[in-house]
């Protein structure tokens, strides 16, 4: 019997327990189900239904008519009016709005007289992420009434602010969560069912069968995950098509090289999973273990802060987080449509993580059970 016959039935019977268990049917389908419909709602970046304060000095036409048009933004459904600059630090630490305008007293007349008008913005800084994208809502509708204004008085503005967002020109918050959802939704899944296979099989009292077996180590690990393979890619299947179908985020690049980049993902994830898997005894640590590395892993991929903001030495440190690597590659193929030779630069990160965890693994393995 081939090398490649015996990893086939392993692959096979991995499959069938997954498959012929109901709950780990429902494993593998309903969160990715569930996550696909829930995250781009949750996990938005845009900022709405929040309440904007304004403290109004000025009592003039343009201090009015610019607080007319705050409220009519979709970012602020509600608008509170200031009686006194007193009531300023009670409103945003009470968390009431978001941010505070204040107009001075002689705002509307330097309008008039087309000179620079100054206003005072007072964001909440516990918001930082929140309040910055609401600042640059107040800046642009601030701007956009200044031209007009100019514009109708015969005057030219004082000046024009184009602002073009490349691969994302209407700033569409599903373009930037769903491609990065594809990298998050699968660790989460791919890295549990690994790290449990192996713990499963020692609390089943069936890894002493596989160890007699004409399989080696290496064949056990390989036949494991090109398992979680298969199904990692169904469920990548899911969230793509979801993504494009039902979200509208446009595929700008190639759908093969998201599912070539996969398999060196997925090799970088089944080795992580089965380090853990060597060092634990029971499935309940695997599992623990899976979501201390889940965890840490998703806030230093860039998903929810940029790597660049990070200090130098964490910036580092990211390089051994698969979720990192993937994540630029999948959002970088939705809108970018970049080369082959981009998605390697990454790509390579992947294979180098796999080549050192599962060589990890196979020697914890040959070490405690050999």
């Amino acid at each position: 019997m081939s090398w490649a016959t015996r990893i086939l039935a392993l692959i096979r019977k991995e499959l069938q327990i997954l498959l012929a268990d109901p709950q780990s049917r429902k494993l593998v389908v309903i969160p990715v189900l569930l996550q696909v419909v829930l995250f781009p709602l949750a996990a938005t970046l845009e900022v709405r239904n929040n309440t904007l304060a304004v403290l109004d000095e000025d009592g003039g036409q343009a201090a009015a008519e610019l607080t007319q048009r705050f409220a009519r933004a979709r970012a602020f459904t509600s608008v509170i009016h200031l009686a006194g600059a007193g009531q300023i630090a009670a409103v945003i630490d009470s968390q009431k709005a978001i941010a505070v305008v204040r107009f001075g007293p002689d705002f509307s007349r330097k309008a008039a007289q087309g000179v620079a008008a100054p206003m005072q913005l007072i964001l909440d800084g516990r918001r930082s992420n929140s309040s910055q994208i609401a600042a640059g809502y107040i800046q642009d509708i601030t701007t956009t009434y200044f031209n007009e204004r100019a514009g109708n008085q015969g005057r030219p503005p004082a000046s024009e602010l184009v602002v073009r967002h490349r691969y994302n020109p209407n700033l569409e918050y599903r373009w930037f969560i769903l491609p990065s959802l594809v990298a998050i939704i699968l660790t989460v899944s791919a890295l549990i069912l690994t790290a449990l296979s192996m713990a499963r099989e020692r609390e089943h009292g069936t890894l002493e069968q596989l160890l007699v077996s004409p399989l080696t180590p290496e064949m056990i690990m390989l036949g494991k995950a090109s398992a979680v393979l298969l199904v990692g890619i169904f469920q990548a299947s899911v969230i793509i098509t979801a993504a494009v179908l039902v979200y509208g985020v446009p595929l700008s690049g190639s759908l093969a090289l998201i599912y070539a980049s996969a398999v060196f993902y997925f090799a970088a994830l089944a080795g992580v999973g089965f380090f853990i898997s060597a060092l634990c005894s029971t499935q309940q640590q695997a599992f623990l273990g899976s979501f201390a590395f889940i965890m840490p892993a998703i806030l230093l991929s860039g998903y929810a802060s940029p790597v660049e903001n990070m200090p130098v030495w964490l910036q580092q440190a990211t390089w051994i987080n698969p979720i990192r690597h993937f994540m630029v590659i999948t959002k970088s193929i939705f809108l970018k449509d970049v080369p082959v030779a981009f998605v390697l630069e990454s790509a390579i990160p992947l294979a180098v993580i796999a080549a050192f965890t599962l060589s990890a693994a196979v020697l914890i393995f040959r070490r405690r059970f050999g």
